[in-house]
């Protein structure tokens, strides 16, 4: 259960939030937040964020509780200011996940849309997402290391991926990715009015992007990121970080018996 007692306003709004690209992980999420950084909408969130700021993960699981499982108060403009209150754009998952309470809470941002071909998509979310949320090494993190560590950034991404896909389990998720991922498209584009949305091609480069935003088109190339490449960094730092550090907690445990057996092995 999540803790609700926690203190709002950890990120009152400072910027207004003018954009939310909803396209789901695995199509450009990353090349995107790039792309509007450098046309200056400061902060734009992705998933790395919710990754590199354990902080923010109570917050995102009291979210998904209260979506996808029935537990609590769901999310308004005042609790989304408290945990984006930084960001003027968001890109990626977990935010894409939200995206009903997103578009009510900022009816004025607009919205971005970038698909892919959906076998390619389901092949790259299926390696890149669903086989690094669960498996053995990342088992005895969620179950074991984290807990001890009093984190949850593993259980909050399972608990937002098995809610957002309808599913119980990994393979329920890959039964049903490919519906979900067309229905998801499908509300987006009948919910937001066609003068407030953007589908966005991957490869179409600033001209579309900065037309529709009102920025002008800058002098570098269009970000393109290997997200691929760039999750897996991730995805492998994080599971050597928490590895070492329960390492370093039950290091001292392992110390005392080994001295306990040789005590009594040698009386």
């Amino acid at each position: 259960m999540t803790d609700v007692s926690r203190p709002r306003n950890r990120h009152p709004r400072t910027v207004p939030l003018q954009v939310l690209s909803l396209g789901l992980p695995r199509t450009g999420t990353k090349s995107m937040q790039e792309a509007l950084l450098k046309l200056d909408f400061k902060h734009t969130y992705h998933g790395f964020d919710m990754i590199d700021h354990p902080e923010h993960m109570p917050r995102w699981e009291e979210a998904t509780d209260a979506k996808y499982f029935k537990k609590g108060k769901p999310y308004g403009r005042e609790e989304w200011d408290d945990l984006l209150g930084h960001c003027a754009a968001t890109t990626d998952s977990p935010c894409a996940l939200f995206w009903e309470e997103l578009l009510e809470s900022y009816p004025e941002a607009k919205v971005i849309l970038v698909q892919r071909d959906i076998e390619k998509w389901y092949a790259s979310f299926d390696d890149g997402v669903i086989s690094s949320t669960w498996g053995p090494g990342t088992d005895i993190i969620v179950n074991y290391i984290e807990p001890a560590l009093g984190v949850n950034i593993g259980r909050t991404c399972r608990k937002m991926l098995l809610g957002f896909f309808g599913a119980s389990n990994p393979d329920e998720i890959r039964r049903n990715a490919r519906d979900v991922y067309l229905q998801h498209y499908g509300k987006i584009r009948a919910a937001v009015p066609k003068e407030r949305l953007l589908e966005y091609q991957l490869g179409s480069g600033w001209s579309p992007l900065c037309e529709f935003l009102g920025k002008d088109v800058p002098k570098e190339e269009f970000p393109w990121v290997n997200e691929a490449a760039a999750l897996k960094e991730k995805i492998d730092a994080i599971k050597k970080e928490k590895f070492l550090a329960g390492a370093k907690m039950i290091a001292p445990v392992l110390a005392m018996a080994v001295a306990a057996v040789t005590y009594w092995y040698r009386r």
